[in-house]
């Protein structure tokens, strides 16, 4: 990208200051209504392939470090961030049924949900409080996030791995594919959902 127009040096300045993730209405609004995706699309050519990519996940465009490169970036003590299983399976349930309640979670899982399993999922950035299902008792509704996209490389749910894949990449169990009860067994689908206490979260 040679010479670069006003817009596009604009655009990657606001990006490369933000201290989060810019939905393109954002960047239009904090450059005062311009038009951004052409701008967005020369930017993101420009950096295929270099040390530093701008990538967009969920409808949100950030700069991140080239996966390919990640090791020489990693710090010596990493802040591993470990999931229960039950937390675990509850944010797989939430990824391919959302919007999804507590009720809907312990429907899938078969066991009771600790409060405590959802707020550590919140506390990651990877689930959200969604709203409040119009059902008697109004219970509240989860769905996950941007930063859910963000951390494990996907453009939009619809990326979410299918039974067949996990399958051919050795993460099922053979003999009972564990995770296709989790997600009811919906391959393809990314939107329905499904309507004791667990173990530690």
């Amino acid at each position: 990208m040679s010479a670069p127009d006003d817009l596009v040096r604009a655009v990657e300045a606001t990006l490369f200051a933000a201290d989060r993730p810019l939905s393109v209405d954002e960047i239009s609004r904090h450059l005062g209504g311009a038009s951004v995706r052409g701008a967005l699309a020369e930017l993101q050519a420009h950096y295929a392939g270099r040390g530093v990519e701008l990538v967009e996940r969920g409808g949100r465009w950030h700069f991140q470090t080239a996966g390919d490169l990640a090791h020489l970036l990693r710090r010596e003590k990493e802040d591993v961030r470990r999931l229960s299983r039950a937390a675990t399976e509850a944010l797989a349930i939430i990824a391919y049924h959302e919007p999804v309640s507590r009720a809907e979670i312990e429907a899938i899982r078969g066991v009771q949900t600790a409060r405590g399993t959802l707020d550590v999922l919140m506390e990651a950035g990877w689930v959200r409080i969604a709203g409040r299902r119009e059902v008697p008792g109004r219970p509240t509704i989860y769905a996950t996030t941007g930063e859910f996209l963000a951390h494990f490389g996907l453009s939009s749910r619809r990326d979410l791995p299918g039974i067949e894949e996990l399958r051919a990449a050795g993460l099922l169990d053979p003999v009972d594919d564990a995770f296709a009860v989790l997600t009811g067994g919906m391959e393809d689908d990314r939107g329905g959902s499904a309507d004791g206490e667990d173990e530690s979260s």
